[in-house]
């Protein structure tokens, strides 16, 4: 393909033929054009050199690199996701996109919406923190929102394998790098918005915008009216604007909603009508992921009745208020909750329930934001009956200073805690201490199977670490 028909440019570089592009100078080959992106941990500029003595034949930069073959271009990352889509004959004009951003609720809500359409015949392509997924097809995947190339050539894959839908999480640092630069998306929600990620984004307001460039390349927004940020989310938008919300007036609202240990039952109110809902999985965060799946649905031109009975069928998801099976006399639940927020409502939501004690087993990530580090400790503290402080991904952290940090927002309370560095020990004393009727949250982890250590990541699936404790005791 021309250069001139990847990046859109005139002038003699235009009829450079290219053989494959990349960001990535370890995977520069004879004839391919490089982009120089001035990443989080490193400056792509910094491998122009690199690039051209293994064969580039052009560079894509944002400043002089000192060579006779660059385009020079105002953004990179920007440019980077036109070229992708172009390389790949832009698969995503043949699909209809859903984007859900937002702190917690994202892997929910995709895989809510991802069921409703197939119950209602189409065939669908998810994008997110779990897996990717074409239909059945489970592709794995590093990050909730893969790189521009990465994504293009997953919806080319859809749409050869003749999907109707994307439907993809989209991460705060995907739309701070152009990752989705330029594509058009049917249906876009917000969840909310709290704490986290503040490592690169630095401040909520710096956060906030990340999120919102979503919502400026959608035909319809589907915002949460009961979030602190709904107002500004939806300021100046010029797409639909569709609230959703369990207390306030809204377009579609719950109401008389019932919480049940494993389900919750609520009126959908909407602007045709009110549905009966019942969604087989506990918690006010169940009631909102249901809620704006339900409105995004009634949007893209679903019956309410048809998404309502099959949201009464949903599988659950993994990691998501995922009840382990024990068939012993207390109940273990593994959440990949690791915000205050998230942690919050998972534990909430458990402390209503008929139960002995609530525990909560938690660690904090290294290399991450610290500040949300002593918000999470006063949360396990406030809401649950005993707490065990781990380790989470402490990277190149050594874990006990992380702990450390938690402990500081424990300071004064009379909650009952223990400290169990390693988290497969803390899992086993979880287990062989637990006393009838007990609740145990394992929060954090969730669907991952590994831990990132100093030196290295190690395959840990609390499942399995699970059933060998039983299998003790």
């Amino acid at each position: 393909m021309k250069l001139g028909d990847l990046l859109k440019i005139s002038g003699e570089l235009a009829e450079l033929e290219i053989k494959g592009i990349t960001c990535d100078s370890r995977k520069v080959q004879e004839g391919f054009a490089f982009v120089c992106i001035n990443g989080a941990l490193s400056d792509g500029h910094t491998y122009a050199k690199s690039a051209i003595e293994k064969g580039a034949v052009v560079l894509i930069a944002e400043k002089d690199t000192g060579f006779e073959n660059q385009v020079l271009v105002p953004d990179t990352h920007a440019a980077f996701a036109i070229m992708s889509a172009n390389w790949f004959g832009n698969p995503a004009d043949s699909l209809r996109l859903i984007g859900v951003t937002g702190t917690n609720g994202k892997t929910s809500v995709t895989y809510m919406l991802k069921q409703i359409l197939e119950a209602a015949g189409y065939k669908v392509g998810l994008i997110g923190t779990i897996q990717n997924m074409i239909g059945d097809e489970v592709i794995e995947t590093k990050n909730t929102t893969p790189d521009a190339y990465e994504l293009n050539r997953l919806f080319d894959d859809m749409k050869d394998k003749g999907c109707d839908f994307a439907v993809m999480e989209v991460s705060s640092h995907a739309l701070d790098q152009c990752r989705v630069y330029d594509l058009t998306f049917e249906a876009a929600i917000f969840t909310n918005l709290t704490q986290d990620h503040l490592d690169y984004h630095i401040t909520m307001d710096n956060y906030l915008e990340a999120k919102k460039k979503l919502f400026k390349m959608c035909k319809t927004a589907i915002i949460n009216a009961d979030d602190e940020y709904s107002e500004r989310i939806a300021e100046g938008l010029e797409c639909k604007v569709v609230k959703y919300s369990t207390g306030n007036d809204a377009d579609c609202c719950a109401k008389a909603i019932k919480y049940r240990p494993a389900k919750v039952e609520y009126e959908f109110m909407h602007q045709d009508g009110i549905n009966h809902i019942k969604v087989n999985t506990g918690g006010k965060f169940t009631v909102y992921n249901s809620l704006c799946a339900l409105a995004a649905a009634k949007e893209i031109g679903l019956s309410v009745v048809d998404a309502a009975n099959y949201l009464a069928e949903l599988r659950g998801v993994k990691g998501r208020a995922e009840v382990v099976e024990t068939n012993r006399d207390f109940t273990i639940i593994i959440d990949y909750a690791h915000t205050p927020d998230g942690l919050k409502n998972i534990l909430s939501t458990f402390k209503e329930c008929e139960k002995n004690r609530l525990t909560v087993l938690f660690g904090c990530g290294g290399d991450r934001d610290k500040t949300k580090r002593p918000i999470m400790g006063s949360v396990a503290a406030r809401y649950a009956d005993f707490v065990i402080v781990t380790s989470d991904n402490p990277r190149s952290e050594e874990p006990s200073l992380i702990i450390k940090d938690i402990l500081v927002g424990m300071d004064g309370s009379t909650t009952p805690y223990k400290v169990i560095e390693n988290r497969v020990d803390a899992i086993n004393y979880a287990i062989k201490t637990a006393q009838k009727d007990d609740i145990i949250v394992l929060a954090g982890k969730g669907h991952e199977t590994y831990q990132i250590l100093k030196d290295g990541t190690i395959h840990l699936d609390e499942r399995e670490v699970i059933k060998e404790a039983l299998a003790e005791i």
